[in-house]
């Protein structure tokens, strides 16, 4: 495996091309790399749902950084800034930037920068506990793929974070959009098999099972059951 997180390299130039955006906190324009999806080839993908991919893995690029302020968020979360946040993240963020930018090619190790960033980011502007998971999970994917042992400190934070998000968060999020209770609940299920938690992962696995509306997803049910089945014999 190369250390993009593809399996076959590919001409890079093939699969990135430019997406032009302004910065919602600094209103400066710049571009930054994406990935054709067009163009992807999936090879497989971890029980806990990282993808691999022939040439570049469109992970890398998943973080949006304004080179000029720091500004740092996913894709789907980039332009949500409030005035509130605009506040905030120039005084805890922009105030202390040296400009650079990560907008070209990035490797693993950049993308990790980038992505650490908008982990610090969401912390100050308090996002959800899930979506936080989500990044400190993107980050233990990234170090998965450079094959670096810090994965297991993030697969740990993760943990922490989705479990409070499935105790103490609401189904719905800010844009209305309803979470996925089953999922949410694998996935603590595999994480904490992979941190070598099994009495953990074996309650979230049965939690899983015996929820009526696991029958509406048979793709995940079968991994439940093929994760649950893995954990017994380990």
């Amino acid at each position: 495996m190369d250390n993009k997180g593809g399996i076959i390299v590919t001409e890079l130039n093939e699969l990135l091309y430019d997406k032009k955006l302004e910065c919602p906190v600094c209103n400066e324009e710049f571009a930054t790399k994406k990935v054709r999806i067009s163009r992807l080839k999936l090879i497989k993908r971890d029980e806990d749902l990282l993808s691999y991919y022939e040439g570049e893995n469109p992970l890398i690029y998943n973080v949006f950084l304004c080179p000029n302020c720091g500004y740092a968020a996913t894709e789907s979360r980039f332009d949500s800034v409030s005035a509130r946040d605009k506040k905030i993240l120039l005084e805890e963020v922009a105030s202390k930037w040296s400009k650079r930018s990560y907008g070209g090619e990035r490797s693993i190790d950049d993308a990790i920068v980038v992505y650490k960033l908008a982990f610090y980011i969401g912390q100050v502007l308090d996002y959800d506990k899930v979506e936080l998971g989500t990044l400190a999970h993107s980050i233990a994917w990234l170090y998965r793929i450079k094959g670096d042992q810090e994965e297991i400190r993030f697969l740990s934070i993760t943990k922490d974070l989705y479990e409070y998000s499935y105790y103490n968060e609401s189904l719905v999020n800010a844009k209305g959009a309803k979470r996925d209770e089953i999922k949410l609940a694998y996935l603590l299920g595999e994480i904490n098999r992979r941190l070598g938690n099994k009495e953990e992962a074996f309650k979230w696995f049965n939690g899983v099972i015996s929820n009526p509306d696991i029958k509406s997803s048979p793709m995940l049910e079968k991994m439940v059951r093929e994760q649950w089945r893995l954990t017994r014999n380990e």
